[in-house]
């Protein structure tokens, strides 16, 4: 299995196979945190969420990851989304639900003083940064 999650975690997992997609991923949150400086004292808060695998069509569905990535490998889908779940310590993927919750938590009053920080949802897949 390639190590490829197409997911926003590839910021912080650089990935030989998408390279281009990891460096975009790496300037999406550089970018977030630069306006986060630029327009904070306006009260703009400017925050960066990288989910890893989630329990979608992306991940799951026809001509999904885990299908494209078996097909290169040679392997099932299934299997590569059970090497998937079994690289990240919860032992699942992250639900649209969980993503969902992060962002109103982070849109809402209780988080008014988080700005500039990348929020990792991806059930401890990375492990360093």
């Amino acid at each position: 299995m390639t190590n490829s999650m197409s997911d926003r975690v590839n910021a912080f997992f650089p990935d030989p196979g998408v390279v281009d997609y990891c460096a975009v991923e790496a300037a999406l949150t550089n970018l977030t945190k630069a306006l986060s400086k630029e327009f904070g004292r306006q009260g703009i808060r400017a925050n960066s969420i990288s989910p890893g695998p989630v329990r979608t069509d992306l991940w799951l569905g026809s001509g999904g990851v885990a299908e494209t990535v078996a097909q290169a490998s040679g392997t099932s889908a299934q299997e590569v989304a059970d090497q998937a779940v079994a690289a990240a310590p919860t032992g699942r993927f992250t639900t649209l639900d969980e993503v969902a919750d992060l962002v109103l938590f982070l849109a809402s009053d209780r988080a008014a003083n988080i700005t500039g920080a990348d929020m990792r949802i991806d059930g401890g897949f990375i492990t360093t940064v």
